[in-house]
């Protein structure tokens, strides 16, 4: 097969990294790809949100398979443009992927559904979320209802924080339109987990877990990002909570999708929290997550091509999923400034050594005048495995010692499960609702 992935982030250097072990890969292109798809892949000129050009450059490549890695160009309507060029592409169309582009529709979705989720308010109009905050003092939640890349969500424990998100979103615009609805959510507490299983429509995979770190600082510190890293699976992950996730939250929501007639095919990705209730959802993403991706994706046991393709040809029941029961922890490298003001350019050194247990996912890097140097914020992710988590997090961090960029940052708790443990105990100073 002749597969094209569109993206240029390290989930999508992960995904062209895996789709790479497949026998039945012959070309692989990415569009726009990095530094690092460029050594195991043919990068394409053209921005992964041109929604039009893509069907063209895939039809002159004469691609068997897309691959769409972001949720902008699924939310763009991607999938359906490919879909009308008769090139299949694994991805959920634009109406399955409002899942993730629409958190009310969400939402409202998990209400039709009966999935447990927190309770919620959507508002269009800022003086109306105002005056509902005012008459609730309990600890919220407000996000923006559409796409933000990963930063539109506030944690606000007082009607202070919760106003200024509000302002934020919606008279301030610092998400543009995608804050012109609030969502004002229940403040949920417990373990956050990543769950991500393969759709065809109808079935779903046995689902894999990760856990992610969002905040820029160590103990949970600082300014949101797109994320500073993350492990797999989690030691609380096992057959009996995968089981409940899949029955009460995963398989309802793909049954109340197919039942609207917007089946949705490819990798849904619930965000959960565990609660003393039980699980909830705090949002479903219609793709495979960065930077879980970086973990899970080197669990995946078999052919990766063969699974994408039953998710298109809904023959997921015939086709086995299984996810390997080593250990990851992926460590995530940004540039100084990140995520306010950052510059780029610099090289980065060490990439090129040799050690076991170990891989590089690039993010934002670009090869120039045959150095590799930094392009964004997010530069790469340094992945270490091992037979449990400890192992992996000191193959990552002992890898990341030999890597240098100017300015280079990263956090130095992840995976350290003591400390993440600690982040879920209750607060006894805060407010309770």
């Amino acid at each position: 097969m002749k597969v094209l992935i569109v993206g240029s982030g390290a989930r999508e250097h992960a995904l062209a990294w895996r789709l790479r072990q497949s026998p039945g890969l012959t070309a692989l292109w990415v569009a726009s790809g990095n530094g690092g798809t460029a050594q195991i892949a043919t990068n394409l000129n053209v921005s992964p949100g041109d929604v039009e050009a893509i069907p063209k450059y895939a039809k002159g490549l004469g691609i068997d398979l897309v691959v769409v890695g972001p949720e902008q160009p699924l939310a763009a309507g991607l999938v359906d443009r490919l879909d009308a060029a008769g090139i299949p592409a694994f991805g959920p169309t634009q109406a399955a992927a409002q899942i993730e582009s629409s958190k009310g529709f969400a939402l409202e979705l998990m209400r039709e559904a009966g999935v447990p989720c927190p309770e919620f308010n959507s508002f269009q109009d800022e003086t109306l979320a105002l005056s509902f905050l005012e008459k609730h003092s309990e600890p919220t939640v407000i996000k923006a209802d559409g796409l933000a890349a990963g930063k539109g969500v506030f944690m606000c424990r007082t009607f202070e924080e919760a106003a200024s998100a509000v302002r934020a979103c919606m008279s301030q615009r610092v998400f543009g339109g995608a804050g012109d609805t609030v969502v004002i959510e229940e403040f949920l507490e417990g373990p956050e987990v990543s769950v991500f299983a393969f759709s065809d429509g109808e079935r779903l995979s046995p689902p894999v877990a990760a856990c992610d770190y969002k905040r820029l600082g160590d103990g949970d510190e600082g300014p949101n990002t797109g994320g500073m890293g993350s492990f797999a699976p989690p030691d609380f992950w096992n057959e009996e909570l995968a089981g409940e996730i899949t029955r009460t939250i995963m398989e309802p929501v793909i049954h109340a999708l197919a039942r609207r007639g917007t089946p949705y095919r490819g990798v849904l990705y619930a965000g959960i929290m565990l609660t003393n209730q039980g699980p909830k959802v705090l949002e479903f993403n219609c793709r495979f997550g960065d930077p879980e991706s970086q973990v899970i994706l080197p669990l995946l046991v078999g052919d990766p091509l063969d699974i994408m393709a039953a998710c298109l040809e809904g023959q997921l029941a015939d086709t086995p999923v299984e996810w390997s029961k080593r250990n990851y922890a992926g460590v995530v490298m940004v540039s100084a400034g990140y995520p306010e003001k950052y510059e780029t350019g610099f090289e980065i050194t060490g990439l090129d050594a040799d050690e076991k247990n170990t891989n590089i996912f690039h993010a934002a890097t670009r090869i120039e005048s045959g150095r590799v140097v930094t392009n964004g914020g997010r530069v790469i992710t340094v992945v270490g495995s091992g037979e449990s988590l400890a192992e992996a997090r000191d193959a990552a961090y002992h890898r990341v010692q030999s890597i240098g960029f100017q300015g280079a940052s990263y956090r130095g708790d992840i995976a350290d499960v003591e400390a993440r443990t600690r982040l879920w105990l209750p607060d006894p100073a805060a407010p309770t609702g």
